[in-house]
């Protein structure tokens, strides 16, 4: 399968939208899901730091959301993470995560947090085999670490 990694442009948030959509239903299991409140992803927009990562082949298959935090401990937060159906299981998801490792390299951090649905089987066993541990438990949801 050959598509390629870009960082997404505004013209990119539309397909962004559906497939955020489309990952809530699949880890929900259910079809009543919202999507994004009006202008959430202006911050990716005009924020220097923060970027979404989209692979395409001939439309955009998936994106990942990178949030770069600049506090008392520097990290990059990986947000959002979503394949679509169909083009799951093809090293996507694997692809979008090393080109976020490697963002975070270029800028100097070293600390790489997400949260995970513990509904959420597959993509939790996916950053385990990446080398990711479960750094607290939240609840219904885990935040892992590299």
């Amino acid at each position: 399968m050959t598509y390629s990694i870009r960082k997404a442009v505004r013209a990119d948030e539309q397909r962004i939208c559906e497939l955020f959509i489309e990952m809530l239903k699949t880890i929900y299991h259910t079809e009543d899901v919202q999507g994004y409140d009006p202008g959430y992803l202006d911050r990716y927009w005009k924020n220097i730091e923060d970027i979404i990562l989209v692979a395409e082949d001939e439309e955009v298959i998936a994106y990942l959301a990178v949030e770069v935090h600049r506090e008392d401990v520097d990290y990059i937060y990986l947000d959002d993470l979503s394949v679509t159906e169909k083009k799951r299981g093809n090293g996507i998801g694997t692809s979008l995560i090393h080109e976020a490792e490697n963002y975070a390299h270029e800028l100097g951090l070293t600390d790489i947090l997400f949260h995970v649905e513990k509904t959420n089987t597959s993509a939790y066993h996916l950053y385990e085999r990446l080398g990711y541990k479960v750094f607290r438990d939240d609840g219904n949801r885990y935040l892992m670490k590299n």
